[in-house]
């Protein structure tokens, strides 16, 4: 969301897919003690909500000779978010997707509930969409209507 879209100023953790895992992790550790950096900076749980649509793109991003940067196109990081939907906690320091959701209905010019569950459906089976993914797609209208 920083990098693709300037959505915000900065993030707590930088969300990858890399291989090979083992010793990006360990360099990624390394790298955390060097940098002052917390020792889950570099997180690769979002293979847990990829799709086989998996659809990317280079975007703005930079490209570097050994590294390849890529981002989900808008709609399936919508989808992404929306499935994995954290709503954070009391405290505040838990993470939460809500106001990159709000952010992506807005950029993607979206004004229904229904629409966004559309795209959700587009990369994800409808059996593995969860009420309570449908539940937060709904409130995110409801929050604009009142």
């Amino acid at each position: 969301m920083v990098l693709a879209f300037t959505a915000r100023l900065s993030t707590k953790d930088v969300d990858a897919l890399f291989q090979p895992a083992q010793s990006i992790r360990e360099l990624a550790s390394r790298i955390a003690g060097e940098q002052n950096l917390p020792p889950d900076w570099l997180n690769d749980g979002v293979k847990g909500f990829l799709s086989a649509r998996h659809e990317t793109t280079s975007g703005n991003l930079p490209q570097f000779p050994h590294l390849r940067l890529a981002m989900p196109v808008p709609e399936y990081l919508l989808a992404m978010k929306c499935m994995a939907g954290r709503l954070g906690g009391p405290t505040g320091n838990e993470p939460s997707d809500l106001a990159d959701i709000r952010f992506l209905i807005r950029h993607l010019g979206l004004k229904s509930a229904r629409e966004v569950l559309d795209i959700v459906t587009l990369y994800y089976p409808p059996e593995r969409i969860s009420v309570k993914t449908q539940y937060l797609i709904d409130s995110m209208f409801e929050e604009d209507a009142t």
